[in-house]
């Protein structure tokens, strides 16, 4: 049984079945849950949400109530968000799993995801209104594998083909967002709205034409103009939709701006660029140059790594910004393929909480015998660990064809998600 209360009614043991307002205007993650801490109190009080819904039929009323005051729930209009995960934990601890528990879900995710982008993208090339509150399940879904593991689905994202390039990008995007927020020490709610900025910062890559974002050459100076007006055509896009929070617009517009002003379209720079959009610049270039394209195959993740820490030096990333990102991501990312003291090859499989430098490896091949060797899984990070990381290397000098099998395994790279 629902009942519609102020929110400074709220008490602890209340179980809140709905916040009247839009979902971008409270820090949950969930809707529906029993207040049992009052840090959740305060933060709802202090919010711009003043009314909300409760069950009493799972919680406490307002003190003095009528003993049947409340209606039934088919009969409420309730303003709720779409669904969304449990709150996210405290810490990535509290819910953290291997890369190997997570690759599962993580494949069935980033599948799901395909569809639904790609259906996205054809509303936008029939100019239909875009809706971004729906988007938001789907953000939801992403956060919470990336708070149980970002190595999982971001590795997958990167494994997708030239034809859906443009439908995973956004999918891509959206998790290394949500996993750079997180190692930046947003709140739960900047977390899901990164996401999403993620999630739509290239919807104006559905109005370009086909013949040219697909071109397997080089650009042309004209065809090149073309390309950067997609920041503005998607903020066109996102302005004419619903519910298209600000830090959405923001990040579509801006993030092909440099620090250094060599961007575009504006050519922006210093404090006219959001943090936010700094962090959309970052995201964008890793997934792009560790993809394959139409014009070039991905370079390896670690190497792009440190291809980008350059650029950073250059100018071309906020420094603050890259190095909270390459905390969250890892210096050698999972799939980087690396050569060990030993000489031998590896592959990382998961990253060690607080070694940046020290991630876990399948080491399965020897460069002196020039041949494979049993496979063997260490934790560098472990001071036991009798080998370590040499150096990066990269496949496409190598060319090994199960790389991506040994990191991920052949039950997700089966999916449809991962081919």
């Amino acid at each position: 049984m629902l009942k519609k209360v102020s929110v400074d009614e709220l008490r602890l043991g209340m179980y809140l079945h709905g916040l009247c307002g839009a979902w971008v205007d409270h820090p949950f993650w969930k809707s529906k849950f029993e207040l049992t801490r009052a840090s959740d109190l305060a933060q709802l009080r202090e919010g711009s949400v003043r009314e909300c819904w409760i069950d009493v039929s799972k919680g406490l009323d307002v003190p003095g109530a009528p003993a049947q005051p409340a209606v039934a729930a088919r009969s409420a209009t309730v303003a709720t968000p779409p669904p969304t995960p449990a709150a996210a934990p405290a810490s990535a601890a509290a819910a953290a799993v291997t890369l190997k528990e997570e690759l599962g879900r993580a494949a069935l995710l980033v599948n799901q995801s395909r569809a639904q982008m790609k259906s996205l993208f054809q509303e936008a090339r029939m100019g239909r209104a875009l809706d971004a509150e729906g988007c938001l399940p789907l953000v939801s879904d992403i956060t919470e594998s990336v708070w149980r593991n970002p190595g999982a689905l971001i590795s997958l994202t990167r494994l997708k083909t030239h034809d859906d390039y443009s439908y995973m990008h956004s999918v891509a995007v959206c998790a290394l967002m949500v996993s750079l927020a997180r190692q930046l020490g947003h709140d739960q709610r900047q977390a899901r709205e990164a996401g999403l900025a993620g999630l739509l910062h290239d919807m104006g890559k559905a109005m370009m034409p086909l013949d040219v974002l697909n071109k397997p050459g080089k650009l042309t100076v004209a065809e090149f103009d073309i390309i950067k007006s997609h920041p503005q055509r998607g903020h066109d896009i996102l302005s004419g939709g619903t519910a298209t929070p600000a830090i959405a617009l923001d990040v579509c517009l801006h993030h092909h701006e440099r620090p250094d002003g060599a961007g575009y379209p504006f050519g922006l720079s210093g404090d006219a660029l959001s943090q936010s959009a700094r962090m959309g610049s970052v995201c964008d270039v890793y997934d792009a140059i560790t993809s394959n394209r139409p014009y070039k195959d991905g370079w390896d993740p670690a190497d792009s790594v440190a291809r980008m820490t350059g650029w950073a030096k250059d100018g071309q990333f906020d420094v603050t910004v890259f190095a909270a990102f390459v905390k969250s991501l890892g210096v050698y990312p999972v799939g980087s393929l690396v050569r060990m003291r030993s000489t031998r090859l590896a592959v990382v499989v998961d990253q060690s909480d607080g070694h940046l430098l020290k991630p876990w490896v399948k080491v399965f091949y020897s460069t002196r015998a020039q041949m494979p060797v049993p496979i063997e899984v260490l934790d560098t990070s472990d001071p036991r660990c009798n080998d370590q990381i040499a150096a990066r290397e990269s496949n496409a000098v190598w060319k090994f064809p199960h790389l991506e099998e040994l990191w991920a395994g052949r039950e997700a790279l089966a999916a449809p998600a991962s081919r």
